[in-house]
């Protein structure tokens, strides 16, 4: 399969609030996943909604293989797999019955390859054994994995996954990221999320949003790499930690043994008792977002 190339140029979103959702936002992708890492409200969701043709943009480009999205947004949904934040389900409906019928509405006429292609997807998400059951009654990682299922019918070559693992235990979320990265090999996953953890484990790329802007993007590991010898850590009580927020940049502090573990963006040693660590996706996250 050939390598697929999603180009989104200088894309700019301002709802009628005012609020400024999207910033000449510019990426461009192929195939693997991708991880669209920022906090909620960074825009993330309207540029999912934007790339997934359900939302237009102010002013910009989104070319997906060299097909214009807003002008054949048709030809866009045809090859795209989408599973939204919030993703609605009939809830008495067989997962089985429930596949079927949207496979028809992705143009997937054939009944016997119909059958085929759930069949299929059932199995790669760990649910033909519940094929039976109706949707409202499957756990939350069960359903996000149906939401997958459903996101991959007709052969999709592009799949946006927006905040995917927010809500599920675990042994759900480890399961549901592996399939994930199976996913990855043949097409492009953007993965749209809050946490850290699950771009750190699947992505070979990624972006930070912050205030609708992309304020980073790289290979994690050379994004980390630029804050090398910047990162501090120091165990502090709780009565000093507001001093040390009202002096330093902290990244992040976390409660250890009645002590808090603080980490500290600096390019010198902020004081003594700070150690340099190795700088992490999270410290990275924190001061891109910061900044």
């Amino acid at each position: 399969m050939h390598d697929n190339l999603l180009q989104i140029t200088d894309l700019h979103k301002t709802y009628r609030n005012g609020t400024k959702a999207l910033s000449g936002v510019d990426l461009k992708l192929q195939n693997g996943m991708f991880g669209l890492l920022g906090p909620n409200g960074a825009g993330k969701s309207t540029l999912m909604r934007v790339i997934a043709t359900l939302q237009r943009a102010d002013h910009g480009q989104v070319l997906f293989n060299d097909v214009d999205s807003a002008e054949q947004p048709t030809a866009i949904r045809s090859v795209l797999g989408y599973l939204p934040q919030e993703f609605g389900v009939y809830p008495r409906v067989s997962a089985q019955r429930l596949l079927d019928y949207i496979a028809v509405l992705k143009g997937v006429n054939d009944k016997k390859q119909r059958k085929a292609q759930v069949a299929y997807l059932l199995e790669q998400t760990n649910l033909y054994a519940q094929r039976k059951q109706a949707v409202g009654t499957f756990s939350g990682g069960m359903r996000q994995r149906f939401g997958i299922a459903q996101a991959l019918l007709g052969n999709p070559r592009l799949i946006i996954v927006d905040e995917p693992t927010a809500g599920l235990d675990p042994e759900e979320r480890y399961r549901f990221l592996n399939l994930l990265s199976e996913i990855g090999e043949h097409m492009i996953v953007i993965l749209s999320t809050h946490i850290v953890e699950d771009v750190q484990e699947l992505c070979s790329r990624m972006a930070i949003m912050a205030s609708g802007r992309i304020v980073r993007q790289g290979a994690p590991a050379e994004l980390c790499s630029t804050l090398d010898g910047r990162i501090w850590q120091k165990q502090v009580s709780k009565a000093e930690l507001a001093a040390y927020q009202d002096q330093f940049s902290v990244l992040s502090k976390r409660l250890q043994a009645g002590n808090i573990q603080v980490r500290v963006l600096s390019d010198v040693q902020p004081d003594a008792g700070f150690v340099a660590v190795e700088p992490d996706l999270e410290s990275l996250y924190f001061s891109a977002v910061a900044s």
